[in-house]
């Protein structure tokens, strides 16, 4: 009976453990990205402050000694300072970090306020000079008035003062033309009534465009020759007797033959008054004085 006792068998089955999967790693990945965010960004604020702002920042971290900031003089481990907001330390200042937006909206003020002056200087300018071509038109025209060789022909003196400055206009008139018909030579009076022109222009400072018109008849008196050339050459007949009255070659900005395109009377474009010359003396552009900013 004992060799039927069956044997019994205990098994004991150790597991073993597959290793730790654990996110320590990125724990520690994470203070390594804050601590680079922090450094970049200390950075930046080294950069963007200003040296008044450092030293402030300087003083505010710099340990002071007890006998200069304590409000209690004890001994003890903190020096006797006040941790509360009465007794905190004189040397703590705040600082302002100036931002992007901060700049840019300096910079558009700036700007702003530049224009601004400039804008209102030119005006300024431009109501004198305004001014001054009034005057010099009106001397003008009581010159001829009271020359009594040229009074006859102030109705062929057109002043008036446009955007690109004071434009003197010498027209024809059926009864009486500034040039010999289909040439650049002008008649005595014609000479006579620009020398007395030169003596106002001359005192002007502005620089002068000499412009020719013809009217819309079209030239056939000598081959190749047509209004174009007509017109600058009466143009350049003009310049030479102001340049011999005293005006500065240097003044003269442009000698130009318009021909029939910029008529007088757009709706007539063969009348007399088509045929002209005209002296403009151009608006200056208004220069900024060395103590303007």
């Amino acid at each position: 009976m004992a060799d039927d006792v069956r044997p019994i068998i205990i098994k004991r089955i150790t597991k073993v453990s597959g290793g730790a999967h654990g996110g320590a790693w990125k724990v520690a990945y994470a203070d390594f990205v804050t601590a680079m965010m922090a450094f970049f960004l200390l950075l930046w604020l080294l950069n963007s402050t200003s040296k008044e702002q450092k030293e402030g920042l300087a003083d505010y971290f710099t340990p002071t000694s007890a006998s200069t900031n304590s409000s209690s003089g004890s001994g003890g481990i903190l020096g006797g300072i006040s941790l509360n907001t009465d007794g905190a330390q004189a040397s703590a200042v705040t600082v302002s970090i100036p931002t992007t937006t901060t700049k840019i909206n300096a910079e558009e003020d700036d700007d702003s306020k530049e224009k601004a002056e400039k804008n209102k200087y030119a005006e300024q300018v431009a109501k004198k000079e305004q001014a001054y071509f009034e005057k010099m038109s009106n001397d003008l025209k009581v010159a001829i008035q009271q020359n009594p060789e040229l009074s006859e022909l102030k109705d062929q003196v057109l002043i008036d003062i446009t955007e690109e400055g004071m434009r003197i206009q010498l027209v024809d008139k059926d009864h009486r033309a500034m040039f010999r018909p289909g040439t650049a030579d002008l008649y005595q009076y014609a000479k006579k009534l620009i020398r007395k022109i030169s003596t106002i222009v001359v005192k002007m400072p502005n620089r002068i465009s000499i412009s020719g018109h013809t009217d819309a008849k079209p030239f056939t008196s000598k081959a190749n020759y047509s209004n174009w050339e007509l017109s600058a050459d009466r143009a350049n007949a003009t310049r030479r007797i102001l340049s011999s009255s005293g005006v500065s070659a240097n003044r003269i900005a442009e000698v130009l033959g318009k021909a029939s395109t910029e008529p007088l009377l757009p709706d007539r474009p063969m009348r007399a008054e088509n045929r002209r010359v005209t002296i403009l003396l151009l608006r200056e552009s208004p220069t900024l004085p060395p103590d303007f900013m």
